[in-house]
């Protein structure tokens, strides 16, 4: 696999590529996809609150996107109150949600992103462990901004979408992964 397809689709396989994610339907014009997979040792309910934590931190290199503050390691039962419209990671809105399956997201209005959504995906493995999917997709439109998002952005966001997977997955395995939150 070249360096281009496994940082488009890091983590996942064939198959998990062809599904139908919920963010096909937010941006249904995207041009370009971004695919991130992880296994957790967990089920889906377990997982499923630590997305909704997403609503306040993003769980990826804290001292680049977070602005130095770290993100929560403990669960706010409040978080998982999700309703269309809600903030989550600051720069996102949420557009769609099932409870236990997706959270999906859209990119609230930027200058200088082009549109995307992205779609966290619980897909059970089996009683003791589930795969989280994501879905990324944006509609990059001719320019030289967008132009940079095509070249550097499958790059970017795997360094920072694999950092946010591990992080979850270690919360959402228990304390034993806390220690590789960064």
């Amino acid at each position: 696999m070249s360096w281009s397809e496994m940082v488009r689709s890091w983590g996942t396989t064939a198959i998990e590529r062809q599904l139908c994610f919920p963010c096909d339907r937010v941006l249904p014009d995207f041009n370009e996809a971004y695919y991130r997979g992880v296994t957790i040792l967990a089920e889906p309910a377990t997982v499923f609150p630590w997305l909704c934590q997403l609503r306040v931190a993003p769980y990826s290199y804290d001292w680049i996107d977070n602005f130095g503050r770290r993100s929560p390691r403990e669960l706010t039962r409040e978080l998982q109150n999700l309703e269309r419209g809600q903030r989550f990671m600051s720069i996102f809105a949420l557009v769609d949600f099932e409870p236990q399956v997706h959270i999906t997201l859209q990119l609230r209005k930027s200058g200088f992103s082009p549109p995307l959504a992205v779609s966290y995906l619980l897909d059970r493995a089996n009683e003791s462990e589930c795969r989280l999917l994501v879905k990324l997709v944006l509609r990059l439109r001719p320019g030289l901004r967008d132009e940079m998002f095509r070249r550097l952005g499958p790059s970017l966001d795997w360094i920072m979408m694999r950092r946010q997977l591990l992080n979850l997955k270690a919360l959402a395995e228990g304390a034993n992964g806390l220690a590789s939150l960064g």
